[in-house]
């Protein structure tokens, strides 16, 4: 039986079936009455399928086979970095001394845990040229949330009350400019220009006395290198703001540059993008954020700091904005990104940039010729096609995503950033083999002779799938959300 008529579990059950057997229960209890109110009781029993152990474990393996991750195939998703999660940083995160702690302990035992996280900010604080770092931020939007908090207390302390304004560049990750308003500012977009940088004569009519910040990526959305970053910089400076780094490429620099050479201010980094933790699922994710020294009054409370030969939280600052998470951040993610740069050491980290540039820029090459390529400088880590060449046979971007389902490939990032046409952003990291970018190609090649010769294999696919092509106006506006029997 393949995978794509599996039955489900729901339609094998027969009564009397059962998936497990239990001992008779040898000790006293309650009864029932008096461990919940009746009004909160069944009347009937739960309609649950009766089925074998042996079909339970196929059926939830069936499940799991139907997913997709970066275990089980290529995930080239442009502006997220899916790369590979080494399983030694699972082990270790599961040690005993990090997995069996609990936040309420008191800190004299935890001394080994304090001390991973202290040498994580240190690290990290490295890595990207900053003064400090706090591990409390949950992920890369509440980071971005966090620094542009640091940057308002920065200006609220110097009585600076004018500055309101967050400059973004329009092709910014859509969390910029709703992180700038959730902080309380306001987003004014600022344009591309003809090579995909960020327009320096518009930003310097932009940037005036209500400037709080320049939010920027570098490289940018695009996958290219912002090579006038001092001159902006300076001009942001000048006019009394703060530069503000997303830290979603940071995969794209590692031990090449910093961002706090570039002149940047603050910093987050997403630990699942760059330094290899698990990525998708619902989480838990990590969004530390480093600062230059100006800042670090008001970093969240508490700071993990070193005390002659003992870690401690550190509660004692005035100026902070305070905590920003329960207890100190997502414990075992910091964990898996500590054992990652200790393992790679910064000769290592620099090779991983190198290999995703170069990764990134032999498949852009090989792609060339077949999809239109809006911004032909080499780019860093990842790269932007358009397929406007295919939307004239009847092709959208959309069509030859659902295609790449057919091949075993989970499709890049598509209709983003939104200044491309039909984009099509690709980012296949450092992990993975050339044999795995060239299959890539050949079926992204093939795609593009199909759009040219039989277009409606593209338009009509998935073909091979275990849910064909959905409505998904429908899908999203009126979910199936239960199982319905047919």
């Amino acid at each position: 039986m393949t995978q794509s008529n599996q039955p489900l579990i729901f339609e094998l059950s027969k009564s009397g079936r059962t998936g497990c057997s239990l001992p008779d229960l040898d000790i006293e209890t309650q009864p029932l009455d008096d461990l919940l109110p009746r009004s909160y009781q069944r009347n009937e029993p739960a309609e649950l399928p009766e089925v074998s152990e042996l079909q339970a474990v196929r059926h939830f393996t069936a499940l799991s086979q139907r997913n997709h991750g970066v275990d089980t195939g290529f995930y080239p998703l442009g502006s997220c970095t899916m790369k590979y999660n080494p399983k030694v940083h699972e082990d270790i995160a599961r040690f005993k001394g990090f997995a069996h702690i609990h936040p309420y302990q008191d800190s004299a035992t935890i001394q080994g845990a304090l001390e991973v996280m202290y040498r994580l900010q240190t690290s990290l604080a490295e890595i990207t040229g900053m003064a400090e770092v706090t591990l409390q931020p949950a992920a890369g939007a509440h980071g971005e949330w966090t620094g542009l908090m640091l940057i308002r207390a920065f200006h609220e302390a110097n009585q600076d009350y004018k500055r309101n304004k967050v400059i973004v560049p329009d092709s910014a990750h859509g969390t910029n400019p709703a992180s700038a308003v959730v902080a309380g500012f306001e987003a004014v977009t600022v344009r591309t220009n003809e090579r995909g940088l960020v327009d320096l004569d518009h930003l310097k009519e932009l940037t005036g006395e209500d400037t709080a910040a320049l939010m920027l990526t570098n490289p940018n959305t695009l996958g290219l290198f912002e090579e006038e970053i001092v001159e902006m910089a300076e001009i942001i400076h000048e006019a009394g703001g703060k530069l503000y780094y997303d830290g979603a490429n940071s995969n794209a620099i590692l031990g090449i540059a910093r961002p706090g050479d570039m002149g940047f201010d603050v910093v987050h980094l997403n630990l699942h993008k760059t330094f290899t933790t698990p990525h998708g699922g619902g989480g838990p994710g990590s969004g530390p954020v480093g600062v230059k020294q100006d800042l670090v009054p008001y970093l969240p409370a508490p700071q993990i700091i070193k005390q002659a030969d003992r870690y401690v939280f550190h509660y004692d600052i005035p100026e902070s904005i305070g905590r920003v998470k329960p207890y100190y951040g997502n414990f075992g993610i910091n964990v898996r990104a500590y054992a990652y740069i200790r393992t790679m050491g910064p000769a290592g980290l620099r090779k991983v940039s190198e290999f995703a540039v170069l990764n990134a820029n032999y498949m852009l090459r090989r792609l060339e010729p077949y999809f239109d390529v809006p911004y032909s400088q080499h780019c860093k880590h990842e790269f932007v096609l358009s397929g406007k060449r295919q939307k004239k046979q009847g092709v959208r971007t959309l069509d030859m995503a659902k295609r790449l389902l057919d091949f075993g490939y989970h499709p890049p990032t598509i209709y983003f950033p939104i200044n491309v046409e039909e984009t099509m952003m690709i980012e296949p990291t450092e992990t993975e083999a050339k044999e795995v970018l060239d299959e890539f190609c050949d079926a992204m090649i093939q795609i593009a002779k199909e759009a040219e010769d039989h277009p409606e294999i593209v338009q009509e696919a998935p073909h091979h799938t275990v849910i064909d092509r959905l409505d998904e106006t429908k899908a999203a506006r009126q979910p199936v959300l239960r199982y319905e029997k047919q």
